[in-house]
């Protein structure tokens, strides 16, 4: 592995996301000047950049995926050597009831990207975040990066698309685009939304008294769960390569919702079966029942290994909500 440019800037679109935030807060560590993409400022958009402590480090930019003049002004005004693609509709359950919406900006976007590089700087490198969702109906015990796709939601075709469209333009264009296909990666900057998040924040409120039960659906669902702190660093290390290539990142275990819920509410000494009731409204139209992931290529190539086992990340998010809790800001 060598030293691709010492223009160590980088661009990150969804940069006020769970990844972006993690993202940069890595990049800037490493030296980057750190440019993000917003479409736009609401009055909480930067929460989890401040929360990492680099919202005032990281270098804002007003634009939007679906249009690609303001990516070609972001590229502009950045200098990038290095994009990280992070923007999308990122709620799988949401991808049904909005699924043009969700091509646009988890499949279309990728396209309006790649373009936008390769009619400015087809040397700068790009990183596609990718998803497990585009494996979808299991074709493999384990998937990895030859597993056949079958994606299950309009967000995982979305996803499937973009991924294709990475592979394509670096065959085609010889560009340095890298996909990573991430498996289910959690952390306390997750959306609220969000399963793992309504768990933590559920176990945090019922300890604390604010809340009695918690009402999810498939029980039985399993996830490979990682700490999206970790994974940000191979995205990282997927862009100093010297060749590009797609990984599969994970932790190479998975574990069920139930799982998740004995660990979060064991961990602040409640019992999940006496809070936690189980609603058909929140099962998914046509849900995944189990994935796990095979990371041993980014093992080999890359040398990355996730540092944070299930039992940490769950108690990290538990931790952060019950502070929340106290202090306010979660209600």
């Amino acid at each position: 592995m060598t030293p691709h440019s010492t223009r160590k800037q980088a661009l990150i679109t969804g940069v006020t996301g769970q990844d972006g935030a993690y993202l940069a807060r890595l990049l800037l560590d490493k030296g980057y000047k750190v440019f993000g993409m917003v479409a736009r400022r609401g009055s909480d958009a930067l929460w989890r950049l401040r929360e990492v402590g680099v919202e005032s480090d990281v270098r804002l930019l007003v634009g939007d995926v679906t249009d690609i003049s303001s990516l070609l002004r972001a590229i502009d005004q950045a200098q990038p050597g290095e994009i990280y693609n992070l923007a999308a509709q990122s709620f799988v359950d949401k991808s049904w009831d909005l699924p043009s919406l969700t091509v646009q900006t988890t499949g279309m976007a990728v396209l309006n990207m790649l373009e936008a590089i390769r009619c400015t700087d087809p040397k700068i490198r790009f990183y596609q975040a990718s998803s497990s969702e585009i494996f979808g109906l299991v074709q493999a015990p384990a998937q990895d990066e030859s597993t056949l796709l079958h994606p299950r939601s309009p967000y995982g075709v979305a996803k499937a698309f973009g991924h294709w469209l990475t592979v394509n333009y670096r065959e085609s264009h010889g560009m340095h685009c890298s996909s990573g296909i991430l498996f289910n990666h959690e952390s306390p900057l997750r959306g609220p939304e969000f399963v793992t998040r309504k768990i933590s924040s559920a176990a945090a409120r019922i300890k604390l008294g604010r809340q009695q039960t918690l009402s999810l659906g498939n029980l039985d669902a399993k996830r490979d769960w990682g700490f999206a702190g970790d994974y940000v660093e191979a995205m990282w290390l997927m862009l100093q390569q010297d060749s590009a290539d797609d990984y599969v990142v994970a932790t190479g275990r998975n574990a069920s919702v139930r799982d998740f819920c004995r660990i979060a509410f064991s961990h602040v000494g409640l019992d999940y079966e006496k809070h936690v009731t189980v609603d058909p409204a929140f099962f998914r139209r046509a849900d995944i029942d189990a994935v796990l992931g095979n990371p041993a290529k980014a093992r080999a190539r890359l040398g990355w290994a996730p540092k944070t086992s299930l039992e940490k990340l769950v108690t990290m998010m538990v931790d952060a909500d019950i502070a929340r809790v106290q202090k306010g800001t979660l209600a």
